[in-house]
């Protein structure tokens, strides 16, 4: 093997299921036999993990997807440009609204995610204060909650204000009734409806494509440099995700991901049974075929951004911004 550029890492992420694939290369060694140091280091928010991964405090992250193209274009304010070797997750995540106000809109076990959307567009257009949130202006969440809108009332979903939080605050945020609602990954809507605080109303799976939702991101320069560890540091993930998928005993993954705070209630075999399967599903289940990223995600990412937030880019300059997000090893 080749020699490696770098060999201590500081590897970010942020409390979700999707970054398992990071924690268990690191607990199963994988990372070190290929001579890696790595260091996971949780990070506050999507914003904070994309400044230090930007300035060279990271030098790789579990990263929202719409990060990369976000910066290409330089929306981000920042400018410095980002890429990808590997999908660490595809269109994952869930949209929650309080009990309470399901309980006042009559949201109903068979409703369809058009049905509710109808319900809370209604109830905003007669006055009510709804407020909801997502988790990063260039997220599939922040897409999939204004598509999800715009099921009932495409001009509402244009103006609505919503709000930005980061995933571990989504549940606090609903229980102190600061909104209303949220759009974001896994386990935060579970331990939500575990509290009893909150209740799934929507799939992004039925709102929006199969989009990558998180990748393994690094700057363009650091994957310059490091070629060689960039291409180490994936391929240890890449075990780790494909040992993942066909793991029948999830003890292991479970103890690792109370360990590192991702997963903060009681869920078992036993006890929340139903949820403690469909957990799992969804953690086997995050890629489907192919970890390599795709131009067409990162395509639909910046048509996102000209949709909602009036990016102008013509459809050269789609194409080749699409493919600075992708690095080939």
């Amino acid at each position: 093997m080749p020699a490696l550029e770098k060999t201590q890492i500081q590897l970010g992420y942020i409390p979700l299921l999707d970054c398992i694939a990071l924690l268990w290369a690191k607990h199963r060694g994988y990372f070190e036999e290929l001579g890696l140091d790595v260091t996971l280091v949780k990070e506050a928010s999507w914003a904070s993990l994309r400044d230090r991964l930007a300035f060279g405090v990271l030098d790789a992250a579990h990263c929202l997807s719409g990060i990369l193209p976000a910066a290409s274009i330089g929306t981000d304010q920042i400018g410095i440009p980002f890429q990808t070797p590997l999908v660490l997750s595809v269109n994952r995540a869930y949209i929650s609204l309080s009990q309470k106000l399901c309980f006042a809109l009559d949201v109903q076990a068979e409703d369809t995610p058009k049905d509710v959307a109808e319900k809370v567009t209604h109830a905003i257009q007669q006055g009510q204060n709804i407020q909801l949130a997502h988790v990063f202006a260039n997220s599939i969440h922040h897409y999939c909650l204004r598509e999800w809108l715009a099921l009932a009332n495409p001009e509402l979903a244009h103006s609505m204000k919503l709000r930005i939080l980061p995933p571990p605050y989504m549940v606090e945020a609903l229980k102190s009734q600061v909104i209303d609602g949220f759009c974001v990954g896994e386990p935060w809507n579970t331990q939500g409806e575990i509290l009893g605080i909150s209740q799934i109303v929507a799939s992004s799976e039925d709102v929006i494509p199969a989009i990558a939702d998180k990748v393994l991101a690094v700057t363009q320069d650091w994957a310059k440099a490091n070629p060689n560890t960039l291409k180490a540091m994936t391929q240890a993930i890449e075990k780790a995700q494909a040992e993942i998928k066909v793991m029948s005993d999830f003890n292991q993954i479970w103890e690792l991901l109370h360990a590192y705070d991702v997963i903060q209630f009681e869920c078992s075999d036993s006890v929340h049974v139903q949820k403690f399967h469909k957990i799992q599903q969804i953690i086997r289940n995050f890629i489907e075929d192919s970890a390599s990223p795709k131009v067409a995600d990162f395509a639909w990412l910046i048509q996102q951004m000209q949709k909602w937030s009036k990016v102008q880019v013509n459809d050269a300059e789609l194409k080749q911004l699409s493919q600075q997000c992708i690095i080939q090893l």
